[in-house]
């Protein structure tokens, strides 16, 4: 799949880098056009504010006219025509209109006319209301910050809605979830990933089910308490990467569904497929990303995001509906892998460092290869080849039925030989949802706070965190939050009291995974040594190491329920190694077994293939981090 993939992006890559080209030229053909029209004419789409009013362009090339209406018109649709420009754009400008005024066009075709939203709308009363005019002027307290390096990330994965809600029958606001920072610092993650904003049908949902992708969320607050959000984030030292859905739009409430009257075999018009193509999980809603309009469209809200939103990057949902047909088949759409190339080249070029994450879950190496190597250009992709295994490992009943090769694999796997072109997690928002729970729900669905389900779900979080590649938490993680996600159901805070040992060790693990006391650098390295896999016994024990074997690290972690007190193991050198975290200890709950541990001297003597050796000791489903003196 992936080798044909790779020949028809190589045979068509001529063509969709003249696409681009031409796009550009068309854009700048528009606007040279209209310059001549009018010495008044402005640039872009959209409602376009500026000292004298407001110009208002869309797209609509099977129109025979179009008007827009509004508050400065008193939404009389004879006031205000739009004149027709060149490739099936019109523009007006407007004198009188100012931002906060809402507005529709309505555009006539044959004899039927209905009104629309702008799709450049930045802001919208709510998905089935009026667009408003929208005039940037936020006050960027830290329009600067200095994004941690990918081999640097600790991702917690935020839905805006259930995150913390100050009211309990509202949906949580960004203004809510910035009240709960202080948690986020204190457990030390360093970017939070937020679940799609971009204007939804209703007030509850997770997101992606993007009805205007240019305007945010009314029930998060609009844009402007978007860019607070990021703004206080940045202040916090929280890098934000949104999550964008291009694999379709709505599909309910969607305005871009026949937006000017055209479509053909009854499909959805100028923004979609009009075959086959059309066809996705979410209704016949896939974009056209062969059309140059449709692409510019796309791209300059992937765009907008990052300039506009001051975001540190993007995760693209299910990109392998972008790329292919069925999600799984070899039936490519080379646009679409064509667009995600255009899109993740400027997106580089103009903010070097941003992070560009793809959820495809099909192991596919090409699309976190560059661009000029016929690759998506991504800069770390969601790994199931990491999440499924694990989570099978601490699921399992049975110790016996644990596959200590299979956990092998899955913290050895990497992408292009680089381990942080992988998001590693044991929990996600997919995870925990379509007929699967919170890992200790699934462990315990009696009891999810049972011995059981704290020490495996720990188990399985642990290896998250010292596992080589870019390791994510979802929510509620670290207070051991149960049962199944939902955009009903937010987080319940009273955990993280009950719970404060629990969030002590997942603090713990990101202050380790991250360095903070200059003794775990092996963790941000690229390096894993396997050096130890007891299948009998279910111990699994491994190196991680940056450059400097000084800096090693070793992590060993016990998938059965049973202690030891002399456990032989391999160390990469003798001498002093320091005991820096047991998740066995009872203080982080009075129901662990507090399984005495120990510094280890290890021994001048070769062991599992490395130099020396040391007898050590643990607990049940303990995980133990040594470090060097």
């Amino acid at each position: 799949m992936f080798d044909s993939l790779h020949r028809t992006v190589a045979q068509r890559l001529i063509v969709i880098r003249g696409r681009e080209m031409g796009q550009t030229a068309l854009l700048d053909g528009m606007e040279e056009k209209a310059a001549e029209q009018s010495q008044v004419a402005k640039s872009g789409m959209g409602a376009i504010v500026h000292d004298d009013g407001v110009a208002f362009r869309v797209w609509a090339p099977n129109a025979d006219r179009v008007s827009v209406v509004g508050t400065f018109n008193d939404w009389q649709s004879e006031t205000t025509p739009l004149k027709r420009e060149e490739h099936g754009t019109w523009y007006v400008d407007v004198a009188n209109a100012k931002a906060g005024d809402e507005y529709k066009y309505r555009i006539t075709r044959g004899d039927n006319s209905f009104d629309r939203i702008d799709p450049y709308a930045r802001e919208v009363t709510n998905s089935i209301g009026n667009a408003v005019v929208y005039e940037d002027t936020f006050d960027w307290k830290h329009p600067t910050f200095h994004r941690p390096t990918q081999n640097e990330l600790v991702i917690y994965e935020m839905h805006i809605g259930t995150f913390h809600r100050d009211d309990p029958d509202q949906p949580g606001t960004f203004s809510d979830a910035v009240a709960k920072f202080k948690h986020l610092k204190e457990l030390g993650i360093n970017a939070i990933q937020i679940m799609p904003v971009a204007e939804f049908a209703g007030d509850l949902s997770w997101g992606y089910n993007p009805a205007h992708i240019f305007a945010v969320e009314q029930a998060y607050g609009g844009p402007d308490a978007l860019k607070a959000f990021v703004d206080a984030a940045h202040e916090a030292g929280f890098a934000v990467i949104i999550d964008v859905v291009y694999n379709h739009f709505g599909p309910s409430d969607l305005d871009l569904w026949q937006f000017d009257g055209w479509s053909e075999n009854d499909k959805g018009g100028i923004y979609f497929y009009q075959d086959h193509r059309s066809n996705t999980p979410w209704g016949d809603t896939r974009p056209d990303y062969g059309r140059g309009e449709v692409r510019q469209f796309i791209h300059d809200n992937a765009m907008t995001w990052m300039r506009e939103y001051h975001a540190d990057g993007l995760r693209y949902d299910m990109t392998a509906y972008i790329r292919t047909v069925s999600g799984i088949g070899n039936d490519d759409i080379a646009e679409g892998w064509g667009l995600m190339q255009w899109i993740n080249r400027d997106l580089r070029d103009e903010f070097p460092g941003c992070y560009l994450i793809a959820e495809d879950l099909q192991t596919n190496n090409w699309l976190t290869k560059t661009e000029d190597q016929g690759g998506a250009g991504f800069t770390t992709q969601w790994d199931a080849a990491f999440v499924h295994p694990i989570r099978a490992a601490v699921q399992e009943i049975d110790d016996a039925h644990r596959d200590m090769w299979a956990v092998r694999d899955a913290l050895c796997h990497r992408y292009n030989g680089d381990a942080f072109q992988r998001v590693v997690y044991s929990e996600s928002h997919d995870e925990v949802a379509n007929g699967k729970s919170r890992v200790p729900s699934e462990i315990d669905a009696e009891d999810p706070e049972s011995r059981f389900a704290k020490k495996r779900t720990i188990l399985a979080a642990a290896l998250a965190l010292t596992a080589p590649g870019v390791p994510m938490l979802f929510q509620g993680q670290e207070m051991l939050e149960d049962d199944w996600f939902e955009d009903t159901d937010p987080l319940e805070w009273e955990r993280t009291r009950r719970l404060r040992g629990i969030k002590r060790l997942f603090r713990d693990l990101i202050h380790l995974r991250l360095n903070k006391d200059g003794l775990s650098k092996g963790l941000t390295g690229q390096h894993i040594v396997m050096h130890h896999v007891n299948e009998n016994d279910k111990v699994v024990a491994f190196v991680r190491r940056a450059e400097d074997p000084q800096d090693d690290v070793l992590v060993l972690a016990n998938f059965a329920n049973r202690s030891w007190d002399q456990y032989e193991i391999g160390f990469p050198d003798s001498g002093d190694w320091q005991l820096k975290l047991n998740t066995d200890w009872s203080g982080y709950d009075q129901d662990f077994d507090d399984h005495p541990v120990e510094h280890v001297d290890a021994t001048d003597q070769p062991y599992d293939g490395l130099a020396a050796r040391a007898e050590v000791s643990f607990g049940a489903y303990a995980v133990l981090v040594y470090t060097r003196k």
